[in-house]
């Protein structure tokens, strides 16, 4: 069979919904035509989504502190214990941010964190409850596999034990984050502190065992090889098979400013957009698949919905990590809501769980609050900002 023979063979079996072995992921990642790769993808996602339908979130990120021991090298927002700019908001300042998001139409709310020595599973407890109780209405999408190792190392309990505690206190779905890269030669070289990617994929595993859905994500651009890379999302539809418990994927590239990678590496528009196509064609288990507009920008965002993607994430009134590493896209709801019909697609307010809240068939439907913007990054004050409202919110 020539390549091209065989190229086709495996997008034609994508696009059916059909299985494809990681060694066919990789030869259509670096060798398929792009047009009709994402011609393939985007079958994938006219036969699962026929109505046409593009999601959008909006939430709110919220950081309880900056203090880490973990010092990825790629990350600009931790700071290290006992450093002078390290910060750790009280209760009521997290309330405060809660509240806000909820006057702007949030429906979720994103608590991460760094690292901190003295946060054991009983202070994610208390904030996690603390939030459910002051706003019901608001789902917990928060953390990750990486901050319940560190809760679980510092109170000497098991993995299954600090998730049943942070269930029980209202964590409703656990975030992708910290999954950067799974394969372990890449993720040694970018964070040798941070637990292997088998451990961090075990973490969520039990987690789905428990009744908590969660997200992946995968961070491409700091050096990686496209074999990497396609082992990475090997990793996770292995744990999917499993479990079933991977509710999207979210690819993003890594962003360079501030950070001890210094940019050396970074991912092309066109590889972001290549490997957009190939997880939907290879991550036939997972149902959504979400474009990164904060880190590509909304040309490109708008470009991956044409590469099988159905939902462009979030509105998010407030992000720090990303941002403190040079992510300078800003969006609005006006402009999020054009993205999507401009490219021939129906947008719609999804909550956590993918369900519709609001579908704008038509202009007419569209939300007229034009406060509700993205984003801002309180970490550009001193004390993480403390006190500060949202600038896009009206006073009165």
């Amino acid at each position: 069979m020539t390549v091209n023979r065989e190229i086709d063979d495996i997008l034609q079996r994508g696009a059916d919904g059909g299985r494809i072995t990681p060694e066919e992921a990789l030869l259509i990642y670096t060798d398929a035509p792009l047009h009709e790769m994402g011609e393939a993808a985007d079958a994938v996602r006219r036969r699962r989504y026929p109505d046409g339908i593009v999601t959008y979130l909006i939430d709110r990120n919220i950081n309880y502190t900056n203090v880490c021991v973990t010092a990825c090298k790629f990350c600009a927002f931790f700071r290290a214990p006992k450093h002078k700019e390290g910060w750790s908001h009280p209760m009521e300042e997290i309330l405060r941010r809660c509240g806000e998001a909820v006057d702007l139409g949030a429906t979720q709310v994103m608590l991460q964190g760094g690292h901190h020595p003295d946060y054991g599973t009983s202070y994610y407890e208390n904030l996690f409850s603390s939030v459910k109780a002051a706003y019901p209405q608001l789902a917990i999408h928060s953390i990750g596999p990486s901050e319940i190792l560190h809760m679980a190392k510092v109170d000497g309990i098991s993995i299954e034990d600090a998730i049943l505690r942070i269930k029980a206190a209202g964590l409703d779905s656990i975030a992708g984050a910290g999954a950067e890269m799974l394969p372990e030669r890449p993720r040694k070289a970018i964070a040798p502190l941070k637990e292997s990617g088998a451990r961090w994929l075990e973490v969520m595993e039990t987690a789905h065992g428990h009744g908590i859905e969660s997200t992946a994500t995968m961070m491409m651009g700091t050096g990686e090889t496209h074999a990497e890379r396609v082992e990475h999302i090997a990793m996770i539809r292995d744990v999917q098979d499993r479990t079933g418990g991977f509710r999207a994927f979210i690819p993003w590239t890594y962003q360079p400013e501030n950070n001890h990678l210094k940019g050396r590496t970074q991912a092309t528009t066109l590889e972001y957009l290549r490997f957009i196509a190939m997880s939907r064609l290879f991550l036939h288990n997972v149902d959504h698949l979400q474009a990164s507009w904060l880190t590509t920008g909304k040309e490109v965002g708008q470009l991956s919905l044409h590469m099988g993607v159905d939902d462009l994430g979030s509105i998010m009134l407030e992000e720090n990590v990303i941002s403190s590493a040079g992510a300078k896209h800003r969006s609005n709801l006006h402009d999020l809501i054009w993205m999507i019909r401009s490219a021939g697609r129906i947008p719609a307010q999804r909550d956590t769980l993918y369900r519709h809240l609001a579908v704008h068939h038509t202009p007419a439907d569209d939300p007229t609050d034009d406060r509700v913007t993205s984003h801002f990054s309180s970490i550009a004050i001193p004390g993480g900002g403390v006190g500060r409202s949202l600038p896009l919110v009206d006073a009165h």
